[in-house]
């Protein structure tokens, strides 16, 4: 099952799931403020700035990260780039977005000369699996229709098989690491996080508006999921720390 959204092409997928569940909110609400919405949309929504973009954006250990792939990833993942650092109270920076962008993919690369040292392949099956695993993940209808949402975004079906292969190379190095398991007291940590974040959220609503935060044991196995997802976040991040010590990169953007 994908979970970690390494490359940008999960990631995308990932943020068809987030746009889903924020249409659902208020159907009737959206509705009558499209017009409006869409006309703000229209004057504030930037654009991927892809001009200047050297022929190689980046070299590691001798294997080149070609302009032309750096900016096909950018152009696919810059709404949830732009989208990440809005909800983080930051206005969107192209330059910081480009390096954020390009980190990925160094990581991709990194994590899959991993794989392969370690002795890991991925078959055209099991990147049909991991396809179909990621469409059900995000609420996507299938296989073939999460295929035609990545195509809409510019990409091709050999980058995005060429994306999804990397992905499953990746999967089988992250199954190796050492990730520690939840505590109690990590549970309730998230949950406290939780609830004060939605006590936050209640105080600048109307009253009849607030929401009562769910019980820890109703809660208890989202936050299980949530925190050893952390856990394994930090455990892949701990390996790339290594990679890079020993890894030549040079960056060329």
């Amino acid at each position: 099952m994908p979970k970690k959204f390494l490359l940008s092409i999960a990631a995308v997928a990932a943020a068809f799931s987030l746009a889903a569940c924020g249409a659902d909110g208020d159907d009737e609400q959206a509705t009558e403020d499209a017009p409006q919405s869409q006309e703000q949309g229209e004057q504030a929504a930037p654009e991927p700035e892809l001009d200047n973009i050297p022929d190689v954006v980046a070299e590691v250990d001798g294997e080149e990260i070609s302009g032309d792939a750096f900016a096909e990833n950018y152009e696919a993942q810059f709404q949830q780039l732009t989208m990440q650092a809005a909800m983080a109270g930051q206005e969107p920076d192209q330059e910081q977005l480009k390096e954020q962008a390009l980190e990925m993919m160094i990581n991709s690369e990194l994590l899959v000369a991993e794989a392969e040292d370690q002795g890991f392949s991925a078959s055209d099956d099991d990147v049909d699996e991991y396809l179909a695993d990621m469409a059900e993940a995000n609420g996507i209808e299938s296989s073939d229709v999460l295929m035609e949402e990545l195509e809409a975004q510019g990409l091709t079906e050999e980058r995005i098989r060429e994306d999804l292969h990397k992905e499953v190379l990746i999967d089988q190095v992250v199954e190796t690491l050492e990730v520690e398991e939840p505590s109690e007291e990590d549970l309730q940590e998230m949950y406290d996080a939780q609830v004060e974040q939605l006590e936050a959220m209640n105080a600048q609503v109307e009253e009849d508006q607030a929401q009562e935060a769910p019980p820890f044991e109703e809660l208890e196995p989202e936050l299980e999921e949530q925190v050893l997802q952390q856990n394994e976040n930090e455990a892949i991040a701990a390996l790339l720390d290594d990679l890079r010590e020993d890894a030549d990169i040079e960056i060329l953007l």
